[in-house]
C-alpha cells in the first residue's frame, strides 16, 4: 500500500533520496533533513500507514526495536547526553507528514531545543474516571 501524494512514501521507495542510515524489508532510517539536533533520524515503514493507530502491530513492535538500537548508535556516536523518541499521531499532537514516523533525536544537557510539554495535574477525577474505565474494558 502506498499513497502517491505522501512524501515519505517517495523516500521510502527511493524515489527521493535521503540520507539513509538503515533498510530493511520493512523500513527505512534516514537523517531528518530539518533536525532538532545532529543525527536527528527518523523511522518509516515502506508501506503507508498514517499513524500509529493504523500501523500493525508486528511492526510497531520492529519500529520500537529499531528504534531503541538507533537511539544507542546515535548516543554513543555524537556524544549525547540522551535520546528523544517521539511519535506524533494527528495534527492537534504536532504531526505533520501523515505517514507513521519516529523521530529520534540526540540530545546535550542545556540544548535548549524545545520542550516536550508543561507539566500539569493529575486531578482524582480524572484519574479515577480513567482507572475506572480501564478495569471495565482493558487494552487486552
Amino acid at each position: 500500500m502506498r499513497n502517491e501524494n505522501c512524501i515519505f512514501c517517495k523516500i521510502a521507495a527511493g524515489e527521493i533520496p535521503s540520507a539513509t542510515l538503515y533498510e530493511d524489508e520493512d523500513f527505512r532510517v534516514f537523517l531528518d533533513l530539518g533536525p532538532a539536533n545532529d543525527g536527528h533520524a527518523l523511522i518509516i515503514p515502506k508501506e503507508h500507514y498514517a499513524n500509529l493507530l493504523e500501523l500493525p502491530e508486528e511492526l510497531c513492535g520492529k519500529a520500537m526495536v529499531i528504534a531503541k538500537k538507533l537511539a544507542k548508535r546515535l548516543k554513543d556516536f555524537t556524544g549525547a547526553d540522551g535520546v528523544n523518541i517521539v511519535n506524533n499521531n494527528g495534527e492537534a499532537a504536532g504531526q505533520s507528514v501523515f505517514h507513521f514516523h519516529v523521530h529520534v533525536i540526540p540530545r546535550w544537557k542545556n540544548d535548549g531545543k524545545f520542550p516536550l510539554w508543561i507539566p500539569g495535574e493529575l486531578t482524582d477525577e480524572v484519574r479515577d474516571k480513567l482507572v475506572e474505565e480501564f478495569k471495565k474494558n482493558p487494552l487486552v
